[in-house]
C-alpha cells in the first residue's frame, strides 16, 4: 500500500509520473485489471473490488481465481491480500470496514467506472490502457502464479499437520 503525498492524486501530472506500482496502486487498479481481463495472461480470473463502508476511502480492484490474486504487487494468495489492505487501511482509521464482491461492469468503460466514481482510461493525462500493458508484459505471469501458488499449499500442509487448526 503507497500513500501518496498531498494532492498528487489531483495533479494529472506528478501523477502521470508516479512508478508504475505506485500509479496502479493509487487509483488506476481498476485499469489494470480491465486490461489484464482484456487480453488474460492467464485463464480463470475474474475481478473482484473491495469497497469500505461508507464515509471511507481504500477501495481496491484484484483479479482473482478464488485462491491466488493478481494487483499491482504482482500474485499473491488472494486471502493475504485482502488482510494486508484491511490491516493498512484499518491502521490509519479505526472503524474502517469493507465489503468485497465481484465486478460485473467493464472496467475500461468510462461511462461505467463513472457511475462508480472512478475514472475511464481517457480521463488521466494519457491513456493508462498501453502503460498497463507494458507493465502485465515485463510479469512471468506462470512463475508469479506458481510461486503463490507453492504458499497456499504450503499451507494447506501445515494446516492439516496441525489436525485442522
Amino acid at each position: 500500500m503507497y500513500i501518496l503525498k498531498p494532492n498528487i492524486k489531483n495533479d494529472p501530472e506528478k501523477r502521470w509520473a508516479l512508478p508504475d506500482r505506485i500509479f496502479f496502486g493509487n487509483g488506476a487498479c481498476h485499469i489494470l485489471a480491465g486490461v489484464y481481463l482484456d487480453d488474460p495472461p492467464l485463464s480463470g480470473f475474474y475481478a473482484e473490488k473491495i469497497t469500505p463502508i461508507e464515509g471511507f476511502s481504500g477501495n481496491h480492484i484484484f483479479l482473482t481465481d478464488r485462491k491466488i490474486a493478481f494487483d499491482y504487487h504482482g500474485y499473491s494468495v488472494r486471502d493475504r491480500l485482502v488482510e494486508h489492505h484491511r490491516k493498512g487501511w484499518s491502521k490509519m482509521y479505526p472503524g474502517w470496514g469493507c465489503e468485497i464482491e465481484s465486478v460485473e461492469f467493464d472496467l475500461l468503460s468510462t461511462a461505467e467506472l463513472n457511475r462508480r466514481k472512478m475514472r475511464g482510461p481517457d480521463q488521466y493525462l494519457y491513456d493508462p490502457t498501453p502503460r498497463a500493458r507494458n507493465f502485465l508484459a515485463r510479469i512471468s505471469h506462470d512463475a508469479g502464479y506458481a510461486k503463490a501458488d507453492r504458499v497456499v499449499s504450503e499451507g494447506a500442509r501445515r494446516q492439516s499437520a496441525d489436525g485442522g487448526i
